[in-house]
């Protein structure tokens, strides 16, 4: 990070002053590279995202062509109309291959090592000849398995050709083709079809009869491949590298952004109505949806259609290649009745348990969605424990009455006495602690479901719909990938035990933006399995972009952890807000979580009412904060350190910029172990009103830049055990 701060610094000197006009970049090749026209979505060549990498200072032009060789690019004139505009200090990036090695049209092919060879040298140096910049770059792979699914080569060889050409004249060299196939190997047969043109009859318009095209690329396989490029670019010592765009985050560039891959579906419709769905408060529709988005799947997808009314429902499961659409005016409404919720061995909290099956599941399901803009309400009432403090005495009294059971105390309301008996159990419902589904059946409205639990599905689309009253967490994506989450509601009792918003787990590349949170645990968490099992697993949740946001009450607005055993990286937090929620920003582990939390970018976030902490890093979750009486004028006890294991968690490398906060118990509190402080913490200009500005233990290089905190009590702030800490900003009291 260091070295990139640097380079930037130097750049930002090289380049501040005014240009007379752009730096220039000329693409030419083919048609992997070229610009496409609207009706020929969703084909993309990569250099339509890649002009959109570079700074306002940089004008991009794509002469690549469809269908274009080394030599017919040149024989058609097309290189001519960039060669007279080249000027010193313009690039021009090559890229040709696919057509140079059609042996049967004589008007493309050039032998790899004498025609192609040749041309290429040519085009370097005629652009050299004006000033030009010359980059080389190797033709994108094709995408071809063989029946045991392993990797097959097409194209010979002209990479070499154009890799020994860069070499022999000095040039930079960006190798596709090496990138593309690491791409296309890493993911294999079935999940590298995303970056190509892999599309059932009846989406698009100019593939209405669909395709296979493993040469040219979706939308997502363009962006993926300009990044791949800009990468690249960066990585060498071209002049290029400095005008790169910077992303919102000061310390990434854009090409250095989540890229999440989208979903498509057929426009075929069958609506539930069809196969017997009746709009009622007693009617079960549970086969008639699940008939409906069977039959969908079996037939290529498309979208199974929930017309406004009342649709009650047991629980279903989501399949391949099917979208699930609540039009306006539509309730699905799950059942109130445990019995129509068989148990399940799933996951719950970060290791393998039984539960009751969620409301609405999918498992290793492909292009999947929940769209519109219905309701879905997962009759969370009939499931949860509730605290009598949490109401008032008349919605008690209702509550008690209603049936169900009392605690020995008589404080909590259970749903029935096999819930309240797995209540004092030690880990009811876990696999590991001997449970199975027979076993678990006396304690089953205890093993309250998530409402929507996705298990190993790639490509998922959550839209538009209201998300409501769940058993458990409401939204649980698990070991998924390629997560778009937009303009979606989720609410639940501000009371309502683990009434989690959303919790992603172990997921990779994950956009949650324009959506809100009202819920009675965290808004929108990160997790990524518990303790042992957790690490076991290695898989972290990363790549994540929470955008435009907003989490009205809760515990925490935007949650890490506290089950994050196999880590959390590369995660981005912008444009959002936390009105009433226990805490801000919720860094959350404990002894023998383990996992690393890192690479953490926040900015833009505003917040109101925070009745605990607006931003928190704590090592203690659910265990006695070792210094109870740290603050209060008492002689700080001694914090025993433990050794260092698989079991100890980190919190590293954590930015937060542009952070205003009206209102919150304390600003910042920091609480690491003694054996592993909270590292590379900075916050850079923030504005707090708070009683405590900020309280931090255990903690090295903790840098305030431009901090402000505005104390309406006379709390001292307080460091205990902390090295490298670095607050240049103010420490004012309001006067009373």
């Amino acid at each position: 990070m260091k070295t990139r701060l640097l380079f930037l610094f130097l750049s930002l000197a090289l380049f501040s002053f005014q240009a007379t006009e752009p730096l220039r970049v000329f693409l030419i090749g083919d048609s992997t590279m070229a610009d496409k026209v609207p009706a020929d979505f969703p084909e993309t060549g990569w250099g339509m995202p890649f002009a959109h990498l570079f700074n306002e200072a940089v004008e991009v032009q794509n002469h690549a062509y469809n269908g274009r060789s080394t030599k017919s690019f040149r024989r058609e004139g097309r290189w001519a109309k960039v060669f007279q505009q080249i000027k010193k200090g313009d690039y021009v990036f090559i890229q040709f291959g696919h057509n140079d090695a059609k042996i049967s049209d004589t008007s493309r092919y050039a032998a790899a090592q004498t025609d192609y060879r040749e041309n290429l040298s040519r085009y370097v140096k005629e652009t050299r000849s004006k000033g030009g910049i010359p980059v080389l770059l190797t033709s994108i792979q094709r995408r071809k398995f063989d029946s045991t699914g392993t990797f097959v080569d097409q194209h010979g060889e002209y990479p070499q050709v154009v890799r020994e050409v860069a070499k022999q004249e000095k040039v930079l060299l960006i190798d596709s083709e090496k990138i593309s196939r690491a791409q296309i190997e890493k993911l294999g047969p079935e999940l590298s079809k995303k970056i190509y043109l892999h599309y059932p009859a009846g989406i698009f318009k100019k593939f209405m009869k669909g395709v296979v095209d493993d040469t040219h690329f979706s939308v997502y396989g363009a962006s993926w491949m300009a990044q791949a490029v800009a990468s690249a670019i960066f990585d060498s010592n071209e002049a290029l590298r400095s005008f790169l765009k910077k992303s919102a985050f000061s310390q990434k560039y854009q090409y250095e952004l989540p890229l999440v891959a989208g979903t498509a579906f057929k426009k075929d419709t069958f609506s539930i109505v069809s196969y017997g769905a009746k709009s009622s408060p007693t009617f079960l529709n549970t086969s008639a949806i699940q008939q409906a988005i069977d039959l969908c799947s079996a037939q290529g997808g498309g979208v199974v259609n929930i017309p406004a009314g009342f649709w009650l429902s047991g629980p279903i499961v989501l399949k391949s290649h099917v979208n699930l659409h609540l039009e306006s005016g539509a309730l699905l409404q799950y059942s109130h009745q445990s019995k129509d919720f068989p148990l399940v061995k799933t996951f719950w909290e970060g290791v393998e348990a039984i539960r009751a099956q969620s409301p609405i599941s999918a498992f290793k399901a492909t292009n999947i969605a929940i769209s519109g803009a219905g309701i879905i309400d997962g009759a969370g009432e009939a499931w949860r424990p509730v605290k009598k403090g949490k109401l008032t005495g008349g919605e008690w009294a209702n509550l008690v009455k209603s049936g169900g059971v009392l605690n020995e105390s008589k404080d909590t309301w259970y749903p029935t006495a096999g819930a309240l008996k797995a209540a004092n159990l030690d880990r009811p419902g876990v696999v590991a602690a001997g449970w199975t589904i027979e076993k678990a059946q006396e304690i089953k409205e205890f093993l309250r479901p998530n409402m929507i639990s996705l298990i190993e599905c790639e490509q998922i689309l959550l839209e538009g719909v209201t998300f409501q009253n769940s058993p458990a967490w409401n939204i649980h994506p698990l070991l998924c990938k390629h997560v778009t989450v937009n303009q979606i509601k989720v609410k639940n009792p501000w009371f309502a035990q683990n009434g989690d918003g959303i919790d992603i787990e172990s997921c990779e590349y994950v956009l949650v933006k324009n959506s809100s949170f009202d819920v009675g645990d965290d808004g929108i968490c990160l997790k990524s399995g518990k303790d042992e099992e957790g690490r076991k697993r290695a898989r972290p949740s990363a790549h994540i972009w929470i955008d435009q946001c907003q989490v009205f009450h809760g515990h925490g607005g935007v949650v890490v952890g506290s089950e994050m055993s196999g880590g959390v990286h590369d995660l981005f937090v912008s444009n959002c807000q936390f009105l009433g929620t226990d805490v801000g920003l919720r860094f959350k582990t404990a002894r023998g979580r383990g996992g690393i939390v890192e690479n953490v970018y926040i900015r833009d976030i505003l917040m109101k009412n925070i009745a605990g902490e607006a931003i928190l890093f704590d090592m203690y979750y659910q265990g006695k904060d070792p210094l109870s009486t740290f603050g209060n004028g008492e002689e700080k006890p001694v914090i025993a350190a433990m050794p260092v294991n698989d079991g100890t968690p980190q919190f590293r490398s954590i930015w937060a910029e542009r952070i205003r906060v009206k209102g919150a118990a304390t600003g910042l509190l920091i609480r690491g172990l003694p054996e592993m402080p909270i590292r590379q913490i900075k916050l850079q200009d923030i504005e707090m009103e708070c009683e405590q500005a900020y309280r931090a233990i255990e903690a090295d290089g903790i840098d305030l830049e431009q901090v402000i905190f505005i104390k309406n009590k006379n709390i001292k702030s307080e460091l205990y055990h902390v090295q490298h800490w670095k607050f240049s900003g103010k420490e004012l009291t309001l006067d009373k």
